[in-house]
């Protein structure tokens, strides 16, 4: 425990030439967002507070770092090569921080790119994940870069950066998209606990669309089809992330029994929209599917570089009837949030508590303060960082040997922008008001990215 951070002893490598500089007329090349130069490794980080004992593994972060982009005006945030962050504990202490990019130079200048979404942990592995086409990306424990992993050569086709974990199974669920490959399905892969696909069902659906996440409960797989998909006025501009808004497209939520085929899907009518991130999923006693989800009214209008700067996402609850075939909206909050998570203990059955991270795009501070609604009492509670600082997504590690849903570490990275760095969070979810119990100081910035997860050193699963 210290009360002042002092320097870490820090190494640093420089990446290949990076000519983007701060700011820039493309809001998701600027600031924070901004890609950072160097591959960094530092060892015994200082902290403020006390890591908790229990907590051995690493916090791994992913999120995309472009070392060139042809047309800065028509980037996306969504494109450029992945890079991972990462800090090790053991013991009360911090050991490493190391930030590096998913593929190795060699496979970078190859020109094969992605990865950049999401990093966890599955069948003894470590895997960086990105939708819409490329297999995940193995490291190693370190983080080295290892190559494309398809599953022991059992995947054919795209994978997904939100698989679902089924905890009594040890399977993994994908809903996958890809363009141009699949221009009229997607396929619903599992993965079985020893890392190899076990099942792959194509779901016809028209104009492809944009199929970012699913959800899972014990007895269906939930499938999003909304109301983004390709649009070839945006592909024929040369923009390099081609879907967009389609107002006239109806929108559904497909329930497909796990076991079931493609013509077994349920398919519910629901009000024009889009998700990116559901929450978590639970099947109700009378045969309803209850889902919260960060709900936008519309996406991608008329913005062809990112998701924030038209319609705010509120936390909304659904509650999908497969005898009615109709979805009920029912708003929870209406703070403009995303990067829901929840208790992985609870997941596919009843949760009563959700968290998400604030989304403020306007300011220079992507995100303000980490929601903790407790979905029985309908209240919310929520952690303040201070002036100029916001967490991003809130990654939940169950305490040890505890049941209660609550008795979690929360932990988040924080971007503060009056000093332009960066720290690791580690909050205490039965009091999620109070101070950090860990402050963990990071040696460069992470720029606002996508997915995380704690990857315990005992994990059979993902974290």
């Amino acid at each position: 425990m210290t009360d002042v951070l002092e320097p870490a002893t820090t190494t640093a490598t420089t990446a290949t030439d990076l000519p983007l500089r701060r700011p820039s007329d493309n809001i998701y090349l600027s600031g924070n967002y901004a890609p950072v130069e160097v591959e960094v490794t530092a060892h015994d980080l200082p902290v403020v507070g006390e890591i908790p004992v229990e907590l051995e593994g690493r916090w791994l972060r992913n999120g995309p770092n472009p070392e060139s982009v042809d047309d800065v005006a028509k980037h996306h945030w969504f494109m450029g090569q992945g890079m991972v962050h990462g800090v090790r504990m053991r013991g009360g202490k911090a050991e490493w921080y190391k930030n590096r990019f998913v593929l190795d130079a060699d496979s970078r200048s190859a020109g094969v790119f992605g990865a950049n979404t999401n990093v966890g942990g599955f069948a003894g592995t470590t895997w960086a994940m990105v939708e819409a086409g490329m297999p995940p990306c193995e490291m190693s424990y370190d983080l080295d870069p290892l190559g494309i992993n398809r599953f022991g050569g059992t995947l054919d086709g795209p994978f997904t950066a939100h698989p679902k974990y089924d905890p009594t199974t040890g399977e993994l669920h994908s809903m996958n998209y890809q363009w141009p490959d699949l221009v009229d399905h997607v396929n619903y892969t599992v993965v079985g606990p020893n890392g190899r696909v076990d099942r792959n069902l194509a779901i016809p659906v028209p104009d492809m669309p944009m199929m970012h996440d699913m959800s899972l409960t014990e007895k269906y797989a939930v499938v999003y089809d909304l109301s983004v998909t390709i649009n070839f006025d945006v592909l024929g501009a040369g923009f390099p992330f081609p879907f967009k808004w389609d107002p006239d497209r109806p929108c559904r939520v497909g329930l497909l029994p796990r076991d079931g085929a493609a013509d077994d899907i349920v398919w519910c009518d629901v009000e024009p929209c889009y998700v990116f991130h559901p929450l978590n999923a639970y099947d109700t006693p009378d045969g309803k599917v209850v889902v919260d989800v960060c709900r936008y009214d519309d996406m991608m209008v008329e913005d062809r570089c990112g998701p924030f700067t038209e319609s705010p996402a509120t936390f909304d609850r659904w509650v999908i009837d497969p005898v009615s075939r109709r979805v009920t909206e029912t708003r929870i909050d209406d703070m403009p949030q995303e990067f829901p998570r929840h208790n992985p203990k609870a997941g596919l059955r009843e949760h009563r508590f959700g968290f998400t991270s604030q989304v403020k795009p306007t300011e220079v501070n992507l995100h303000g303060v980490i929601n903790k609604y407790d979905m029985a009492a309908g209240s919310v509670e929520r952690h303040d960082f201070g002036f100029g600082r916001g967490g991003a997504e809130p990654v939940v590690v169950p305490k040890a040997d505890r049941s209660e849903e609550d008795a979690a570490w929360i932990m988040t990275v924080v971007y503060d922008a009056t000093t332009d760095s960066s720290e690791l969070h580690v909050l205490d979810a039965e009091d999620i008001t109070a101070p950090a119990v860990a402050q963990i100081a990071l040696p460069q910035r992470v720029p606002f990215g996508f997915h995380g997860n704690w990857v315990a050193d005992t994990s059979v699963g993902p974290a």
